[in-house]
């Protein structure tokens, strides 16, 4: 994706009840079981003529892009390059400060209702973090043919561990830490507002609820939940308004 790294949702903050971190049933080591997750993934790419398309990558905030393989301004910070190889295949790059910190391969298929999506994010030393292959469908085909259309992914696989690790943080806190992208959230439970969350709770000893703000609206809603045994953690990310979750996030515990 243009603007894509490979992250999750993290808490920033969490309402609970008084229960020391030091025995929190979430604390641990947690690998992504990739098989066992469900990561919906939608994206639509518009030609605004001659070498420039306007792509959206799920977050409504789309991206002008020529393609010529000049770097160029994209949202938050991200400069990006495309560079179309062939013309059933575009190579990006993505830029943030100065490192790369994405690169991927998009390759139609030869009837262009398929679009498989190689793509690699880095962590700020330089070396892969996560490594994933999407494949999409084309939900609706515009005038234009190639990349030009709607696509759904409709699965995925991982070459590279995913780990996730949650630590004791200031008494009753917790740290959630993804290790291969060097990125901590320090969670603490005192009730307190922070930006872009409306409310946490904890629901009971093995479920956490949030939901997430943005200018005043919610945006959406996560659930935490643990095994009976807890050695399962399962992240459901939830759309406002729907009742489905869109992604499921499965970890074992190591």
């Amino acid at each position: 994706m243009l603007n894509r790294a490979f992250s999750f949702p993290l808490v920033v903050c969490l309402a609970t009840g008084p229960l020391s971190a030091a025995t929190d049933p979430f604390v641990g080591e947690w690998k992504l079981d990739i098989s066992r997750s469900k990561i919906f993934d939608r994206m639509k790419v518009e030609s605004i003529g001659g070498n420039k398309y306007s792509v959206d990558v799920g977050d409504g905030r789309p991206v002008t892009v020529a393609v010529d393989g000049k770097e160029q301004p994209g949202n938050d910070g991200v400069i990006t390059s495309v560079l179309a190889e062939q013309p059933d295949s575009w190579k990006i790059v993505n830029k943030k400060d100065g490192l790369v910190v994405l690169k991927a391969s998009w390759k139609l298929s030869q009837d262009g209702n398929t679009l498989t999506d190689n793509f690699a994010s880095f962590a700020p030393d330089g070396s892969p973090s996560v490594s994933l292959r999407y494949v999409y469908k084309r939900t609706n085909r515009t005038s234009d043919s190639g990349f030009a259309g709607t696509w759904e992914s409709t699965s995925q696989t991982m070459d590279s561990v995913f780990l996730l690790k949650i630590q004791p943080y200031e008494g009753d806190g917790l740290s959630i830490i993804i290790p291969a992208q060097n990125q901590t959230e320090n969670v603490k439970f005192d009730g307190k507002d922070y930006p872009n969350v409306a409310s946490g709770r904890r629901v009971n000893e093995d479920t956490l609820e949030i939901e997430n703000k943005s200018k005043g609206k919610i945006t959406g809603t996560q659930q935490i939940k643990l095994s009976s045994d807890h050695k399962t953690l399962t992240l459901s990310v939830y759309t406002a308004g729907q009742n489905e979750p869109n992604n499921i996030l499965v970890f074992g515990r190591q």
